[in-house]
């Protein structure tokens, strides 16, 4: 194989975009899993409730710039600059949580500290 052939390849692979799709999508306020809503989402600029069932699960509360993930009014993580952080540690990227909901990046976040902490 010749050197450009090589490089045509990397480059096509770099740029033809993520292999993986996510399992959850946001469709309004409702997340859903093939075609099917598995929660439903109450949004303001400075909240993000997330229910099932018509029971609130959690939510993400905006102080300044950092979003706070709660459940029961108990701190679980937060998320700012698209790093999420538990304890004041980093845990894992938006970008991260985004591979499981093709959501926005705050709503995606959420859901996905919800669902690593075991109530979603």
């Amino acid at each position: 194989m010749t050197k450009t052939f090589l490089a045509a390849s990397a480059a096509a692979a770099l740029f033809a975009g993520p292999a993986y799709a996510a399992d959850f999508k946001c469709s309004g306020n409702r997340v859903e899993k093939s075609g099917s809503t598995q929660y439903t989402l109450r949004m303001s600029s400075d909240e993000i409730v997330v229910e099932k069932g018509g029971s609130t699960k959690g939510k993400s509360v905006r102080r300044g710039s950092k979003w706070y993930v709660e459940i029961g009014g108990s701190t679980q993580a937060t998320f700012e600059n698209g790093k999420i952080e538990k304890g004041g540690s980093s845990w894992a990227s938006v970008s991260d949580a985004q591979r499981v909901y093709d959501c926005p990046g705050d709503i995606a976040a959420t859901l996905w500290v919800l669902r690593q902490k075991g109530v979603l």
